[in-house]
């Protein structure tokens, strides 16, 4: 998550106060997308499924797509 302008190619979400922006392709491979907000900001999942061999992030699957 950062903070952004919407382009041409996001959709907007406004839920519960905060205004989402993502882009429509990425929505597309990643739905469905859940953003809960705990104690120190936000935890997002995905439908998106990670190859357990990435390790680009040092850490395993979290961060590679």
């Amino acid at each position: 998550m950062a903070l952004d302008e919407p382009k041409d190619t996001d959709d907007t979400y406004t839920i519960d106060g905060f205004t989402f922006i993502a882009d429509k392709n990425f929505m597309e491979k990643a739905k469905p997308v859940k953003i809960d907000f705990i104690e120190y900001g936000f935890r997002v999942s995905s439908g998106l499924v990670f190859d357990e061999s990435c390790t680009s992030c040092s850490t395993t699957g979290d961060c590679c797509g």
